[in-house]
């Protein structure tokens, strides 16, 4: 209670409290096995992993779009950055996972790229949208060059706000035990991780099965794979619009 009580005056998140917690338990979880501890009290279900559904971004196939038609040259930086992203939103991978992707690992005759992920040590094989396809052949066969997670999260506002992707949305999220309701404009919260989210909700948007898109993701879980899918109620009507059930 004085941990929580500690970390809710210092400002964090729920969900920083929580991965906090999470920690704890995994360290508490060792020392038993070990028999270096007797002390169980971590499990007290009182002293739970904390978690917020927090209103994240997805860009729409729209959006994407304006990105991908956006000049940019004669600023290379800003192009390598932009076109990245687009290949992060189309097949689904980590910033992590872009890093080491190498012309060896685009295989099936520029089709597909085979990679082991970083986090998990799976190995995915993602279909490569025409989009992805086309950068890929920009840059002579393989990815665009990778910079820092930091700057490339500050180069992907600046962008997002010359494509125009302006839309205002109000985010939700609760720190220091208040809850902070924050508007923004859609292009100040892109960050790198903003592309898993949008290859998991434009492909469930688009009917491809929960399933292949979890081999693609790598999410064991449906529970944990649902946290991506950012749809809006309207988005949720015009998908079941056409269903069978509704005609």
């Amino acid at each position: 209670n004085s941990f929580i009580a500690f970390l809710t005056r210092e400002g964090y998140t729920k969900n920083s409290i929580g991965g906090f917690i999470k920690n704890v338990k995994i360290f508490m979880n060792e020392a038993v096995d070990r028999g270096l501890t007797h002390n169980l009290e971590y499990r007290n279900r009182k002293f739970k992993v904390l978690e917020e559904q927090v209103d994240k971004i997805y860009l729409t196939q729209k959006e994407l779009q304006k990105l991908y038609s956006l000049d940019l040259s004669g600023r290379q930086k800003y192009a390598k950055v932009r076109d990245l992203f687009l290949i992060a939103c189309y097949t689904g991978l980590r910033f992590s996972d872009l890093i080491q992707v190498c012309p060896e690992n685009i295989v099936n005759g520029g089709h597909q790229i085979r990679v082991r992920t970083e986090k998990t040590g799976e190995i995915v094989v993602i279909p490569l949208h025409p989009i992805v396809r086309q950068i890929i052949e920009n840059y002579g066969g393989r990815l665009p060059p990778v910079i820092s997670n930091q700057k490339m999260n500050q180069y992907l506002k600046e962008i997002g706000k010359e494509a125009e992707i302006l839309d205002t949305t109000q985010i939700s999220i609760t720190r220091g035990g208040k809850t902070d309701k924050m508007v923004n404009k859609k292009y100040e919260l892109i960050t790198t991780h903003t592309a898993r989210r949008s290859f998991a909700t434009n492909a469930y948007l688009n009917d491809v099965p929960t399933i292949s898109i979890m081999k693609i993701t790598g999410h064991k879980t449906e529970k944990s794979f649902l946290k991506y899918i950012r749809i809006s109620q309207e988005d949720n009507a015009n998908k079941l619009v056409n269903h069978p059930f509704f005609n």
